[in-house]
């Protein structure tokens, strides 16, 4: 009995221990690597925030790192180098998605099978297949942003001017919206970042132009560039984007489309909550969202203009420390209840159900042109090991055209020999 009463005891303490270790394991909070954007869709206001329940349910919390897209990647690839990291999860966008990368991350695969995302089936099969290597799954999807035409329509109707239904008609209505206001106030009829090459490539998809094409062949010189190119730099030469155009960021934009400093802009689809926000913004009601237009010689081509389709998945580092918990708040914020709510804050949903929802139909007016955005749209630069190389030498190239630092063709030209020796063999 004595015997037995000690390995009673000793079994106790055993799993005492056991226990003990396990809760020292689990630890106070999971740490998400992201965009600041991503935290916004993930906690708003209107849907509430996604993590919460998972939250409460595990006892453990979640701390948001947000930094923009070139600081978070370079931030992320660091960490990914190291023994261990403190990132549990981490968004990765797609064009940083290169089969070299997986093997810093965490294979899917298992946690799928062992515990699976919601009808995975729902997931936009495109957006798994970019994530998918080998038959292997590195990363889950989390949120697209596909471009969208957004215009000030009260500053449209004071300039006797109807919503621009062809590129075309856009570059007009730009001239006619550039002006001083009653107040003093100078507006701008067109405004887009101008330290993302992606937008730029938004305005030549208008006329079908490329920047890269999905085979890897450079576009850059083609007539759609061009034109585009060409537009930028009349814009800025004739008042129509500020002067300090090289420098605006995302920011910028939805603070001037906020304030009525600028009529137009082509963005993400779900900007349109920011800028009708009725606690941030002054023209709350008044920007409306549509598709982007196409140009006039390419109506029979396209319903609308094949803008881009960017997206960025939520990765786990090979290199975590809690991986289990990580699959499991990644499994919550994919399901489909989470993309609902997320999409209610203004994200894009990489659901097909979502966009059938009533609170979607109801609350986004803009839901059915972001739908016809993704039926044409394309990612702006295919994924390659030097594709954010590529992109910074056609901002600074591009920026030295639209300044008048540059000819436009000849910009075009010193891109595409620049960038020609960085592309796949």
């Amino acid at each position: 009995m004595t015997i037995l009463r000690s390995a009673a005891l000793l079994g106790a303490a055993w799993l005492a221990l056991s226990a003990s270790a396990i809760a020292q394991d689990k630890p106070d909070k999971l740490v998400i690597l992201s965009h600041k954007v991503h935290q916004t869709v993930a906690i708003g206001e209107q849907g509430g925030d996604i993590t919460a329940d998972w939250q409460q349910e595990n006892g453990v919390g979640v701390e948001w790192v947000t930094m923009d897209t070139g600081p978070l990647h370079e931030r992320m690839f660091r960490e990914l180098a190291l023994p261990e990291t403190s990132i549990d999860i981490a968004f990765l966008l797609n064009t940083r998605a290169v089969e070299s990368v997986t093997r810093l991350l965490e294979p899917l695969n298992a946690h799928q099978e062992a515990a699976p995302i919601e009808d995975m089936g729902d997931v936009f099969p495109g957006l798994v297949e970019a994530m998918t290597f080998d038959g292997e799954l590195y990363g889950v999807p989390f949120r697209h942003a596909s471009t969208c035409f957004h215009y000030n329509d009260r500053l449209l109707q004071a300039r006797g001017l109807e919503r621009p239904t062809t590129m075309e008609e856009l570059v007009d209505a730009a001239y006619e919206l550039t002006y001083e206001a009653d107040d003093g106030t100078q507006v701008h009829g067109f405004v887009i970042t101008g330290d993302n090459y992606a937008n730029i490539v938004d305005i030549a998809r208008a006329w079908d132009g490329d920047f890269i094409t999905l085979d890897y062949q450079l576009a850059v010189t083609g007539p759609g560039m061009t034109k585009g190119a060409q537009t930028l730099a009349d814009f800025y030469e004739k008042g129509v984007l500020p002067t300090n155009w090289a420098a605006i960021k995302n920011e910028d934009v939805n603070t001037w489309l906020q304030t009525g400093r600028a009529a137009m802009t082509t963005t993400s689809c779900g900007r349109n909550r920011i800028y009708n926000d009725p606690e941030k913004s002054q023209e709350a009601g008044n920007i409306k969202t549509v598709a982007m237009p196409v140009g006039e010689d390419f109506k029979d081509k396209f319903d609308v203009a094949p803008a881009k389709v960017e997206f960025w998945t939520m990765v786990i580092p090979r290199n975590s420390q809690h991986k289990e918990l990580a699959w499991s708040l990644v499994r919550a914020m994919l399901s489909k209840e989470s993309t609902l709510q997320a999409a209610l804050n203004g994200n894009g949903p990489v659901r097909a159900s979502t966009y059938d929802a009533p609170e979607i139909q109801e609350t986004l007016p803009y839901a059915e042109e972001e739908r016809a955005v993704l039926k044409v749209g394309r990612v702006p630069l295919p994924p390659f090991d030097e594709a954010a190389k590529a992109g910074d030498i056609f901002v600074e190239e591009m920026q030295a055209a639209v300044l008048g630092m540059k000819p436009v063709e000849q910009a075009l030209r010193d891109i595409e020999s620049r960038v020609q020796p960085l592309l796949p063999q």
